[in-house]
């Protein structure tokens, strides 16, 4: 799977997917124990998924607490006047182009271009 893809949407429900497919490859594991070349590989297959759902969970977290701290540092007024729906859509699509890389030839407003820019719009 593409690391992007992976990351994208919500890293912590797909962690709770990853930890769920490696623990039936632990109780195959366990199933298949006398075949010893068929147990090393449910084993194998069971650690890889454990380990991915754990770093998914981890940088869930981590992502949630990195957001928390930018919204903590934005000005309230910004805040009030992105209250409106319009607003708050058009934040959130210029929010995902930043986030995804977007085009590298635009220029990209500044946060106070972005803040005079609504102002002139109410």
């Amino acid at each position: 799977m593409n690391l992007q893809r992976l990351l994208r949407g919500d890293p912590g429900r797909n962690s709770l997917l990853y930890l769920g497919i490696g623990g039936i490859s632990l109780v195959k594991a366990l199933a298949v124990r006398d075949d010893s070349e068929r147990f090393r590989r449910e084993l194998l297959d069971a650690g890889l998924f454990i380990g991915v759902g754990l770093l998914l969970r981890r940088y869930s977290t981590m992502r949630e607490q990195k957001r928390a701290e930018l919204q903590e540092q934005i000005p309230n007024w910004v805040v009030d006047v992105a209250g409106s729906p319009g607003a708050q859509s058009g934040l959130r699509s210029k929010a995902k182009r930043r986030l995804t890389g977007g085009t590298k030839a635009e220029t990209e407003p500044t946060l106070g271009d972005h803040a005079r820019s609504i102002l002139k719009n109410r």
